[in-house]
């Protein structure tokens, strides 16, 4: 392990008089070379001395040493210079009792303490407490709504005591440790749906759902039936009220990914649970604001039983799943009011009500001009248009919903929802898709995106995307030579790319058995969100100033690109950092680029929060003025008194 460097030798007073003085006496040449060979051999010994022979100072990367996964303590130890032979572990451990409060050198460097355990599941944006104040009128209160400034915590939020990581995928899809998520109330609630059972020390996910007793697998082979989940071109989904996220889960080996979300609420920790099984989640409701999401984005939206009140509001949340859905996608829908005529017994409510219900679902769906394929057994598919050639004659004659005027279809954070129709980009014949059609998957992800290729995205060009794309080929090439990890399947899951751009970071780890959610903040110069949806990878909207949609503990590894320049005089570097360490796991990892004077910094903090880090050279070699910070969380829970007393 690399430690403090030895002092070089130096002599500070000349030699006493004794039996070297006649040494020098003798010519300067010799005396010349004798003192820088001794120098030279000091300054050899002080290298090895500082661990890994005499080319240990000179390489441009830490050099990361993995040890097995084990039960006891793990120390972890860095050298106090920026390069080296420095030994980073990135390996899972599941093990220490000092509550991450190990002693940091440096008396400047400011702790961050742990939370009390009752914020174990903090978040900060949709807290219960403080989404009382709100009005209950269309879920508002359970929107996002952040604390002030002054309301801020500066401390890290631990894990639940006995915290291990997670099953490996493909296995984490049925099991999670009930000591990550100990929570049994949707084992009772959801125990005849056949959502989740409680087996001892975890959780099986049967796969089931409230539309699906047979399994999500045997519901998506129905949907299959009906339309072609095989050929490619559906990649991209969302689930709206997504439960545990069994329809995405299952959807992952036929090769489409979905966006699945639910509302923090009643059901404790759907959400939570689906990000512990390895599946794509975010805290959200449909209530007063889009979806932050851009338009275009989703082949395919589905509702299981939802309970979303798809008629009211003048249509509002179904113009809203018309605003994400690409042309030609599709909308799915099981549950009230499909097939009433044999459950509304058993869903308590009148025939009149749930056929009134049924109705008006269909008049808006005419009115976005959806075209409804089929209603089978308890599956109802609708599908939009191509192109809104047709849309605009018919508005003629049916005036609501108006076409939106001057509105960004793409903007969605904060944005209002509105009950009017975004009118699709024009075509100049009824075959053409609106937009430009996508390649099927898997040439989706490298075909330039349409949104590029005609020019919609404001000094981005099919040249910028080509080059983009070399860039991250060998960027995460050079990153898995200083984490090794990151190229062995199965060690990371669930992966967080806090300013992706076009999504090359996420491309070239797509081989792996992972996804990532890529962010584009709102802050960033050009939207770009759409183009990665037109990749067939998945992405959303998000403000670093504040935090996530998310639980804690979500994302195995974060990858930070120019995200502290980007939020230079915006908000406080300490804050961005404590919102990275509370959605990251214990032991999880973070590649973090950026200026060496912003990396300094950002070293510091860390430092704070007890991550192991080293910061290395740009692959380009150490001219580069940007480096990278290579970082691990340590494992470390709340006590297990505090825990019990909770």
């Amino acid at each position: 392990m690399g430690g403090p460097s030895p002092p070089y030798y130096t002599p500070l007073s000349k030699p006493t008089a004794n039996a070297t003085t006649s040494y020098w006496r003798k010519p300067k040449i010799y005396s010349l070379a004798i003192v820088t060979i001794l120098c030279s051999l000091s300054y050899l010994y002080g290298v090895w001395q500082n661990g890994g022979g005499a080319t240990s100072g000179l390489g441009t990367t830490t050099s990361c040493v993995f040890s097995k996964n084990k039960t006891t303590t793990k120390t972890y130890s860095l050298s106090s210079t920026n390069s080296g032979d420095t030994q980073l572990d990135f390996a899972s451990h599941h093990s220490a009792d000092d509550g991450g409060a190990a002693t940091l050198s440096g008396e400047t460097i400011k702790k961050y303490p742990p939370c009390d355990i009752k914020y174990s599941e903090y978040t900060p944006c949709e807290d219960p407490k403080r989404s009382l104040k709100f009005d209950r009128d269309r879920l508002i209160y359970r929107e996002r709504h952040c604390p002030e400034k002054n309301e801020l915590h500066k401390c890290r939020v631990p894990a639940p005591h006995g915290y291990k990581s997670p099953f490996k995928w493909p296995l984490s899809r049925d099991l999670a440790w009930y000591a990550n998520v100990p929570h049994k109330e949707l084992t009772v609630e959801k125990a005849v749906q056949n959502w989740i059972r409680y087996e001892g020390d975890r959780f099986r996910f049967p796969g089931g759902g409230t539309m699906f007793p047979n399994g999500a697998d045997a519901y998506i082979d129905d949907i299959d039936k009906l339309i072609n989940l095989k050929d490619g071109s559906i990649r991209t989904a969302i689930d709206t009220g997504c439960g545990v996220a069994s329809w995405g889960a299952y959807l992952l080996s036929r090769n489409i990914l979905a966006m699945s979300f639910a509302p923090r609420d009643t059901h404790e920790a759907q959400v939570q649970f689906a990000l512990e099984r390895g599946v794509p989640a975010l805290i959200g409701v449909i209530a007063s604001k889009r979806l932050p999401y851009p338009s275009r984005a989703f082949d395919m939206a589905h509702c299981s039983r939802c309970l979303i009140p798809w008629g009211q509001y003048d249509g509002a949340y179904l113009i809203e799943v018309d605003r994400v859905l690409r042309p030609g996608g599709y909308w799915i829908l099981s549950g009230p009011p499909i097939r009433w005529r044999k459950y509304w017994k058993g869903w308590d409510r009148s025939r009149e009500d749930l056929n009134a219900e049924q109705m008006q679902i269909e008049n808006v769906t005419k009115s976005l001009c959806w075209k409804k394929l089929i209603e089978k057994d308890d599956i109802a598919i609708w599908q939009k248009p191509a192109n809104h050639l047709h849309c605009k004659k018919f508005r003629k004659i049916v005036k609501n919903p108006p076409f939106c005027v001057a509105q960004n279809p793409d903007k969605a954070w904060y944005t209002k929802l509105e009950t009017c129709l975004t009118p699709l980009p024009e075509v100049s014949n009824n075959e053409d898709v609106a937009g430009g059609e996508l390649e099927k998957w898997p040439k989706r992800l490298h075909a330039i995106p349409p949104r590029i290729s005609r020019g919609t995205i404001n000094g981005v060009t099919p040249e910028t995307f080509l080059k983009d794309s070399e860039l991250w080929k060998r960027r995460v090439s050079y990153y898995k030579t200083v984490n090794n990890q990151l190229g062995q399947v199965g060690r990371y899951r669930n992966i967080l790319d806090m300013n992706a751009f076009l999504g090359g970071f996420a491309a070239n780890l797509i081989e792996d058995p992972l996804w990532v959610m890529n962010i584009v903040p709102v802050e960033a110069k050009v939207n770009t969100l759409g183009a990665i949806y037109e990749r067939g990878l998945i992405g959303t909207y998000q403000s670093w100033c504040e935090a996530m949609s998310t639980y804690p503990r979500t994302y195995d590894l974060i990858h930070a690109d120019s995200v502290f320049t980007l939020y230079k005089d915006r908000c406080e570097m300490e804050d961005i950092m404590l919102e990275m360490d509370r959605i990251l796991r214990p032991e999880g990892s973070l590649i973090i680029r950026d200026d060496v004077d912003i990396l300094v910094k950002v070293k510091r903090i860390a430092d704070g929060l007890n991550w192991d880090s080293q910061i290395v050279d740009h692959e380009d070699g150490p001219l580069e003025r940007e480096k990278l910070l290579f970082a691990v969380k340590l494992y470390w829970t709340a006590p297990a008194s505090a825990d019990q007393a909770s």
